[in-house]
């Protein structure tokens, strides 16, 4: 993953960026997105698409990457945006939040998946990047990290929906609890409607 990175260092690239998100899918909660620098040189054992990682690696390997990195920066985009904007548009807003939170401006920016935002530095879409890429993939666990952390604070508030377990994923429990108590003030409403609005015949 990190030869990966190298191969795009150049007398005109000598600080690269990775960017990643976590939280499209589920009914609750932000959608958070993390950007971050290492020195060329930096390599960190067990990085990987966080998606591949157990909880407490992630939980681990956040530590490390927030200490070895040069600049590391978290967008946060809250469910009332996304119900404003769409999950899309609040997913490339959160990247472009944590990019701009960086203290070091980079000369390429590594995207994971399709889809860019403006910035100032230069862009590169990479699909499936967070497999690929060891920035990129550095960037998934430090926005799956903060994520979780903020739903786990959150079902605190609201214990019903098992928070601490599903992260606000649409699992059959998650599903049930807003069957049983309707939804709360984090649910993205515009994910009920599309998701579980068939079943539940939720209004707003």
């Amino acid at each position: 993953m990190k030869s990966f990175d190298n191969s795009y260092y150049c007398d005109e690239i000598k600080i690269i960026c990775g960017v990643d998100e976590a939280g499209r899918g589920p009914l609750a909660g932000p959608v958070v997105a993390a950007a971050v620098i290492f020195d060329r040189s930096t390599v960190i054992d067990g990085i990987n698409d966080s998606k591949k990682l157990s909880e407490n690696t992630r939980e681990q390997l956040f530590d490390l990457i927030t200490s070895n990195a040069k600049s590391y920066g978290i967008g946060i985009v809250d469910h009332t945006k996304i119900d404003e904007i769409n999950i899309l548009n609040a997913s490339l807003l959160a990247m472009k939040i944590a990019v701009e939170k960086l203290n070091i401006s980079p000369d390429l920016i590594l995207i994971d998946g399709n889809k860019s935002f403006a910035s100032n530095g230069n862009t590169k879409t990479i699909i499936k990047g967070d497999t690929k890429s060891f920035s990129i993939a550095a960037a998934s666990i430090i926005a799956k990290v903060t994520r979780d952390r903020i739903m786990k604070e959150n079902a605190k508030l609201y214990p019903v929906y098992s928070w601490h377990t599903n992260k606000g994923y649409p699992t059959q429990r998650h599903i049930q609890a807003i069957r049983d108590h309707g939804p709360c003030e984090l649910h993205r409403k515009t994910f009920l409607k599309r998701i579980v609005n068939q079943e539940l015949q939720l209004k707003f």
